[in-house]
């Protein structure tokens, strides 16, 4: 989530000069939109839960191998320059413990919300795909058992799917997983749908 910082407060920076200024800032983590810092905002408790658990399922089905997942405290420097925080990240072969950003990530993982979900499957999405080995883009709804995953082909075209139901899956063979949304969806309570009731008899 963005809150605006105004423009005349501070210079534009450089994605190198924000993440200089962005380890010492004051107060929130930032994201770095066209050399201008903006703040994110705290998220909910369902939006941090469902996160979490995608963590702890990626952790758990990577921990061994060459991948890792990262949350947002690291950043993703874009080829427009932006700095872009995702939810959560994987990472794959070497990496430096002290970096403050994912120089090539392999999958990005969004869990949408109502101030953000435009920005993040339009304009953020896009600077996703622009990345250079980047294979994966999951975009998670909060409010139903619901991912939209985006791929990369061999041949650099994108294709899109989706995953409905708790007992759905969504593969990401970039990284040699799957995903199942019922570990997403852990713990998590949805509305139930309406009831149909049957006109009463005269």
């Amino acid at each position: 989530m963005e809150a605006g910082v105004s423009e005349g407060a501070i210079r534009r920076m450089s994605a190198d000069e924000f993440l200089e200024w962005d380890v010492t800032a004051p107060d929130h983590r930032h994201e770095l939109v066209d050399g201008i810092p903006r703040a994110m905002t705290g998220a909910n408790r369902r939006h941090d839960l469902i996160v979490m658990n995608t963590m702890v399922a990626l952790g758990t089905s990577l921990r061994g191998g060459p991948c890792r997942p990262f949350t947002a405290d690291v950043a993703v420097k874009m080829p427009n320059r932006n700095v872009r925080r995702p939810d959560i990240g994987v990472d794959c072969g070497d990496i430096d413990e002290r970096a403050v950003s994912s120089p090539a990530p392999k999958v990005l993982i969004e869990v949408l919300s109502p101030s953000t979900r435009a920005v993040d499957r339009t304009r953020k999405l896009d600077e996703y795909k622009s990345l250079p080995g980047l294979a994966h883009v999951l975009l998670v709804e909060p409010e139903t058992p619901a991912v939209t995953l985006w791929s990369r082909d061999d041949a650099g075209a994108w294709s899109r799917s989706v995953a409905e139901g708790l007992d759905s899956s969504v593969g990401l063979p970039a990284i040699g997983t799957a995903l199942q949304l019922a570990d997403i969806y852990y713990g998590i309570k949805f509305q139930a749908p309406p009831r149909l009731v049957p006109d009463q008899l005269s």
